[in-house]
């Protein structure tokens, strides 16, 4: 088949990850890739008025700095209604003045350290900017104020990355060196630290030779390397902790209740910067400045990069980024947008609310949006979207035919009216529910199809999907009388119960709460053995022979399950409430969790579900990744987030009205070709982003334009990939396992995997599968030699219309019909007037039109 050297099919992914900080955690001289240089400074023009942000809250009528060890970082903001960004950070441009001298030193980068006690005035000053001031006293200076082990110390080791997951904080520690995540025990931390190992950490005679501060200044080896300088703030903080005898606090000590970062939210200009400030709220009401004390992180480092000091480095990109301060348990973040400059775009007319809110965020960033997708691309992404196929060759014909102006819309309808839809969602979900198989056995294979079964009738009927999931919680009984239960089968330990319910219906990530405070969310340990008691009292009583017909039930114990940290006994509790619930033995406690899950007041299912729905039409959710909804990894687009939730609540939890709302907006039916300006849009949707086809929809679409189909063990002939109702088929199908149909080990969608491959590329070129499927006695091409009464031209036609849903262009109709011509030419030339060797001349032309097309791009992936 010479002709299909044409097709050279291979996909790469790079990428390029930099450092804008030096090896001690200190401010780089030179931003590192992929964060520009800083710009230079812009004249400002004479309407600018500055502002100083010191300390989060009210504005306070003086700055207090407490000690000598205390510090002050501050923001200095120029304001201005003629510029396209109006706020802008200046805060490495404006020249500070402190007066009375020798009180307060201010460095070039808004950084206040004391010097004596005393009052005086820092002054700023900018060309074309009056000046503003903020009055500073320093107090107790000349005062050994005590260090807390808490507030003082254990920062030091979060921020220098000792009580990382990778460091001392992984399950065995390091070395016989332990701490807690991030911090999040100081009493084992200490404990651990002071007295463990006979204290042979910690040198009271002789602090300075202390192992904590050699091995961490690399006076002596350390697996870890350096990680403090000797003459730096932090090395002089443990050297004074250890010299005033490791006391754990002073007495009174305050805690830390939250923490806050400045600014929350900034529009900057792309290859800017922007200081950031954070401030801890003290419960002795007093408010202290830790933005050197925090640990900062980028959710996209190809955008943002943030050194030590709380400077954030904007890449020459166009979207949105987030930063995360942490200190001890408490965690804030920071949003930017980055606009692309000139003149506001001119945007499309919205359809619906999805697109107010995206055309909204496409004008603030200045990017325009792509055209509108042309028919042919808009009804083969839909179908492949909706039904998890091609459209078929008569569905193609009537709709580029028709003129009807609402064609689109209905067409959406009449595919949410198919058994594709039911058997695509229901594959979808029977992944996420953990629908396996356990090795074929005859009596998993039985509860599996009743459960997929279950989740099908669901979907083709549209239930409520909060009932849906409520039904799921609480079922009792066997397969056979209800097949919800086939979720227990699969999911037997409490604790992984709550992790999936968690994760699939309520997008929070538990499992790190289990050994400790999650790093990044507000739940702890307590939060998840509450919740995992729901659980508790599941009951199962086997059956002789019949293990499909094991009995699920409430054992009518106490629901409560212990905490092995603290050994506390805890009572169920829903997630976000502060009281655990007090359910009788003799009633199932799941019925609780149930009704809070249908409750439409629940802030957690309507916003998962839009946000995994939203990802799966886009290929990128609102919230990435689109189960791990939380603070501190923000929406790029947070009221469409929300009001895609309240639309879907509020119409009952209607999936087909969810995908109806998102497939009629224009920003679904965007074109994936891209402008002069969108072509690096990742995040903010100014066009459809491509993705490849999911194997089960590739390889029945393969089907499609072959001819052929599936033959599957324990399915009936022709049964459609997508409608395989558990991971049994993916053992005996290299082509489903080669191109990531989940194994269905887990809640995640990230089970499922879409990237391109080289195998991948080689068993569509060359593999038995592919051309067994071509060659078939019943396939399209030896259908298609039999039909002597079609032109040529009508032939290949179909095989585009079948495969891509447009007619072929010019040029390629004419590639095809030569290379016809071409083998029957040869085949007349080989053995002249032998119709057997025409006949296998044409079939092997046609072969080869459909290989070439299937291993096209636009045809692999959605568009």
């Amino acid at each position: 088949m010479d002709f299909r050297k044409i097709i050279s099919a291979s996909l790469t992914l790079g990428l390029l990850v930099g450092s804008l900080t030096d090896a001690h955690g200190e401010r780089a001289s030179t931003p590192a890739a992929p964060a520009a240089a800083k710009a230079a400074p812009l004249p400002a023009p004479s309407s600018t008025t500055l502002t100083i942000h010191a300390l989060a809250g009210d504005p306070l009528p003086v700055l207090t700095i407490n000690g000598a060890e205390s510090r002050q970082q501050l923001a200095v903001t120029a304001h201005s209604n003629n510029a396209s960004i109006s706020e802008r950070d200046v805060t490495d441009e404006v020249r500070y003045v402190a007066q009375p001298a020798g009180v307060v030193e201010v460095d070039a980068h808004g950084f206040v350290t004391p010097l004596a006690n005393g009052k005086a005035t820092v002054s700023t000053q900018l060309e074309g900017a009056a000046s503003v001031s903020i009055e500073v006293a320093v107090t107790n200076f000349d005062k050994d104020l005590p260090v807390s082990f808490p507030n003082d110390i254990v920062p030091i080791f979060t921020r220098s990355g000792c009580n990382a997951g990778a460091c001392h904080a992984n399950a065995s520690g390091q070395n016989g060196f332990s701490l807690s995540l991030f911090g999040y025990d100081p009493d084992i931390d200490f404990e651990t630290l002071v007295h463990q190992s006979g204290g042979r950490r910690i040198s009271p005679a002789a602090p300075e030779n202390s192992l904590l501060l050699l091995k961490a200044s690399g006076e002596l080896p350390h697996g870890g390397g350096a990680r403090l300088e000797a003459d730096s703030y932090e090395y002089r903080q443990l050297l004074r902790w250890l010299k005033a005898g490791t006391p754990y606090a002073p007495e009174n000590d305050p805690t830390v209740e939250r923490i806050e970062i400045f600014p929350k939210q900034r529009v900057v200009e792309p290859g800017g910067e922007q200081q950031l400030t954070v401030t801890a709220f003290m419960s002795d009401a007093t408010r202290r400045d830790v933005t050197r004390a925090v640990e900062f992180e980028s959710n996209d480092e190809e955008m943002t990069e943030v050194d030590h000091h709380g400077v954030v480095h904007f890449a020459k990109k166009t979207g949105t980024a987030a930063v995360l301060a942490r200190f001890q348990e408490h965690v804030d973040v920071f949003s930017a947008t980055l606009p692309l400059g000139g003149e506001a775009p001119a945007l499309p007319a919205p359809n619906n609310f999805v697109d107010k809110e995206i055309f909204s965020q496409l004008g603030l960033l200045g990017l325009p949006a792509s055209k509108l997708s042309r028919d042919s691309d808009f009804l083969r992404r839909v179908t492949l979207d909706i039904a998890g196929r091609l459209p078929t060759l008569e569905e193609s014909q009537a709709f580029l035919k028709s003129t009807d102006p609402d064609k689109r819309t209905k067409q959406i309808d009449s595919l949410l009216g198919t058994t594709d839809y039911a058997d695509f969602f229901a594959g979808k979900w029977s992944g996420l529910l953990r629908n396996k198989s356990q090795g074929g056995l005859d009596w998993v294979a039985r509860s599996t199809h009743a459960f997929h079964g279950w989740i099908r009738s669901s979907i083709s009927s549209n239930r409520p999907f909060n009932e849906f999931a409520a039904e799921l919680v609480v079922a009792s009984g066997t397969v056979s009388e209800n097949p919800a239960v086939g979720w227990y089968r699969a999911v037997t330990d409490p604790k992984e119960q709550m992790q999936d319910i968690a994760q699939v219906f309520l997008g929070i990530r538990m499992q790190c709460a289990q050994c400790h405070h999650h790093p990044y969310e507000r739940w702890t340990q307590d939060d998840y053995y509450h919740f995992a008691a729901f659980f508790t009292t599941i009951g199962r009583k086997e059956v002789y022979k019949m293990p499909e017909e094991d009995i699920i039930f409430h054992n009518r114990k106490p629901a409560q399950m212990q905490n092995p940290n603290s050994g506390e006994m805890l009572k169920p509790a829903l997630l976000g409430t502060a009281e655990p619930l007090d359910i009788p033995a003799e009633r199932d406690p799941r019925h609780e969790l149930a009704d809070w899950l249908r409750s439409a007041d629940n802030p957690y299912l309507a916003r998962v579900t839009v946000n995994r729905y939203w990802k799966h039409f886009f290929g990128r959710g609102l919230v990435e990744a689109e189960d791990d909804i939380r603070d501190t990894n923000p929406a790029s687009h947070p009221a469409l987030l929300k009001a895609l939730a309240q639309d879907f609540a509020e119409s009952g939890f209607d999936l087909k009205h969810l995908v109806r709302t998102i497939c009629s907006s224009r920003t679904y039916q965007l074109s994936s070709e891209t402008n002069d300006t969108n072509a690096d849009d990742e995040q903010n949707f100014a066009r459809f982003y491509p993705r490849r086809l999911p194997a089960e929809v590739l390889l029945d679409s393969i089907n499609d334009i072959a001819g052929t189909d599936n033959s599957f063990n324990r399915q009936p002939v022709g049964v459609r990939a997508i409608a395989l109702p558990d991971d049994s088929s993916n053992k005996e199908s290299e082509f489903l396992t080669m191109f990531g149909r989940p194994q269905m080990d887990s809640a995640c969608e990230c089970e499922r995997t879409g990237e391109a491959n080289l195998g991948q590329s080689l068993h569509l070129i060359n593999s038995e599968t592919i051309q067994t499927k071509l060659a078939s006695s019943q396939g399209l091409a030896n259908q298609f030699t039999n039909a002597g009464d079609r032109s040529d031209d009508e032939r290949v036609e179909e095989i585009y219309l079948r495969a891509l849903s447009r007619p072929p262009h010019q040029e390629e109709l004419a590639i095809a019909i030569a290379h016809m011509k071409k083998k029957r030419d040869l085949a007349e030339k080989e053995k002249p007037g032998d119709a057997s060797v025409l006949f296998q001349a044409n079939k092997q032309a046609f072969e080869d039109i459909i290989w070439v097309v299937l291993n096209t791009k636009e045809f692999l992936f959605n568009h």
